[in-house]
């Protein structure tokens, strides 16, 4: 099992296509699964930020996974796996078991700045990992978090955890520039996991 993660900007998609790219090449047989919820591109397309694209099958739960994962399949990849339910860990251990390669790729905090959602027992079950970084629109340095902007200001650690959006909803920032106010105007202090 292989997972990319890292902030939104930081390429996860991009090389989530590269490897599903270069396993077609090398003639293995390959089915993308993303989340319905993500269609900010199409239904039938995992998209990265930059442009490049592969035919993805959407399912609405972790589940569909395995019962639309075709025999002839050996290289199963995942985006936006942090959208997904729990139940996604069992799938991406039963595909290892079965034999397939299994590639996911997902946001590994939130935009609070918190582990997102079944990303960290992936982390934790995968034999390699790569957290990719962003740059930080604020200061230039490396972007590790995702910043959720709502009418040009931080949005509030209150917020809906999931919001689907790219450029205009989100930024990417280091740990320094990253904000998250309490609405009572307090700022949270986010779990750095020490």
């Amino acid at each position: 099992m292989e997972l990319v993660v890292g902030s939104m900007f930081s390429g996860k998609s991009e090389e989530l296509i590269r490897r599903v790219k270069r396993s077609v090449i090398a003639r293995r047989a390959v089915q993308v699964f993303k989340p319905t919820i993500d269609d900010r591109y199409g239904a039938l397309v995992v998209r990265s930020h930059d442009g490049d694209s592969f035919v993805a099958v959407p399912v609405r739960s972790s589940g569909e996974i395995l019962s639309r994962c075709e025999p002839e399949t050996m290289v199963v990849a995942i985006d936006e796996v942090q959208f997904f339910d729990a139940h996604v860990v069992d799938v991406c251990r039963t595909l290892v078991q079965r034999g397939r390669r299994v590639i996911c790729a997902g946001l590994d905090l939130d935009f609070r700045g918190e582990p997102f959602g079944p990303v960290p027992a992936l982390l934790a079950l995968a034999e390699k990992v790569d957290k990719l970084q962003a740059i930080c629109v604020v200061c230039g340095e490396a972007g590790t978090r995702t910043q959720r902007i709502v009418n040009g200001v931080p949005a509030y650690y209150e917020d809906p955890v999931i919001m689907i959006g790219a450029q205009e909803s989100y930024e990417a920032r280091c740990r320094t520039c990253h904000q998250v106010p309490h609405r009572t105007g307090a700022a949270v202090p986010v779990r750095t996991g020490t």
